[in-house]
């Protein structure tokens, strides 16, 4: 989960990175793909998650920038979100940790 976290953030990161150059001519948005890499991790046990950050495939606008500002707002509230239930498994985790070792 932590991995999962980690990329989570970087996708927030690469999100306020498109918002502040919405405006910047030629400025291409950026996308951060890492559930893939995540699911083989799981699947291997390897728990080595990497996040790959790729150009986004939004269309250009004349002034050579492709962010769409409704995209990203969209894009950063999913991953809110995800963010938010991720660090719910993890408070979750650590309480049952907690409760099992005042029981011992």
């Amino acid at each position: 989960m932590s991995t999962a976290l980690d990329a989570l953030s970087l996708r927030q990161q690469v999100i306020a990175q498109n918002i502040a150059n919405v405006q910047t001519p030629g400025y291409q948005g950026r996308r951060v793909s890492f559930e893939d890499s995540l699911a083989q991790a799981v699947r291997n046990g390897s728990g080595v998650v990497e996040p790959s950050i790729g150009i986004s495939l939004e269309p250009t606008r004349e002034d050579g920038n492709n962010v769409n500002l409704d995209t990203e707002v969209v894009s950063n509230t999913d991953t809110s979100l995800r963010y938010q239930a991720a660090t719910r498994a993890v408070e979750g985790t650590f309480t049952s940790l907690r409760t099992a070792m005042r029981t011992a």
